[in-house]
């Protein structure tokens, strides 16, 4: 089955991914940090049979893996493909995940909080995700006991999580508002509002590639649906920002970098990893503006194409080697795109 991230979706010439995140605690039990090996062990394996023993045929799509029988190289892979955090590939030792066969769903049990419910499709699609995650969430909730005060909302481990502890992230490629300057005003005046602008692995990370991901920060005295509404909202107003700046580029500057992209793919013998982010960039403009005749996804590519993600296909290698391999698969990803 493919993974989200190759699969066409809504918006997807400006969207790259919609993400659903629900923070949950189970009553009776210290939030992770104090957790010691015995409460971890009883915590999982709460989770495990409250999935397990469900009837639904959404829960029968899931899959639990204990985390320390996942080699360092897929742990950090997983990562790369979006499936956890970098906190909980960092502190990854006695957790466990619920993963489904695509990677859309995935629940990490023992990270910041006892459950990171995730729920990640590509393109445009909170609503669909929004509504997955709730199915999940109900399941769960039917058979744990989660923490929950009437005047807090849930309780979570990070007080920035308190009431809904939901995060509703959409991830954009925004090029043409990056080199005109317009990602510092949007992201002041999007914080205005509640939201924040941050790089392509979320909090604390830059971007790459001219991705962006947009998130709630409210999630007190606020419901889950308005949260999801108002990013819906700020998503439509920054792909018609963004469209509206492509518009009115000189096609043949566009032309221009686009093609000097696709032509250093088709040939080049060595790519590092940053390299690889601009050339991409460059190719998915051409690509969602018409310019470049190609069937594949060159975010899929991507992803496909991180260090971890590299090594997990051939085996450990260092950096150079990586590059070779790295240049070797783009030249037969990109070999029939067209101009």
């Amino acid at each position: 089955m493919s993974c989200w991230y190759n699969i066409s979706a809504p918006e997807d010439d400006i969207v790259v991914s919609t993400r659903i995140r629900l923070a949950r605690n189970l009553s009776g039990i210290p939030f992770p940090s104090r957790m010691n090996s015995e409460q971890l062990e009883q915590l999982k394996s709460k989770v495990k049979m409250a999935v397990s023993e469900s009837n639904t045929p959404f829960a029968k799509t899931l899959k639990y893996i204990d985390m320390n029988a996942v080699p360092e190289v897929e742990i950090n892979a997983m990562v790369e493909r979006h499936v956890i955090s970098p906190e909980f590939a960092a502190k990854s030792e006695g957790r466990a995940i619920i993963l489904s066969d695509d990677e859309s769903i995935s629940i990490m049990i023992g990270e910041e909080d006892h459950l990171r419910i995730q729920v990640i499709l590509g393109g445009f699609q909170l609503e669909k995700a929004y509504d997955i995650a709730e199915r999940l969430d109900t399941l769960l909730y039917d058979r744990l006991h989660f923490a929950f005060d009437d005047e807090l909302g849930f309780l979570t481990e990070c007080p920035t999580n308190l009431g809904t502890g939901l995060r509703a992230s959409v991830m954009l490629h925004l090029p043409v508002c990056e080199s005109s300057g317009e990602i510092a005003p949007l992201s002041e005046n999007i914080s205005k509002i509640g939201f924040t602008v941050r790089g392509m692995y979320g909090e604390g990370s830059r971007s790459a590639a001219s991705l962006y991901q947009i998130s709630n920060q409210i999630t007190l005295g606020i419901s889950e649906k308005n949260a999801v509404d108002n990013l819906k909202v700020i998503t439509a107003q920054l792909i018609e920002k963004e469209r509206g700046l492509r518009n009115n580029l000189e096609r043949i500057s566009v032309e221009d970098t686009v093609f000097r992209a696709l032509g250093t793919v088709k040939s080049a013998r060595k790519i590092s990893g940053k390299e690889m982010m601009n050339l991409i960039s460059r190719i998915k403009l051409g690509t969602s503006m018409g310019i470049i005749n190609s069937d594949k996804n060159p975010f899929g590519i991507l992803i496909e194409n991180q260090p971890f993600m590299i090594m997990r296909r051939y085996g450990e290698m260092p950096p150079e080697e990586r590059d070779i391999k790295r240049a070797q698969t783009l030249r037969e990803e990109f070999k029939d795109s067209s101009l």
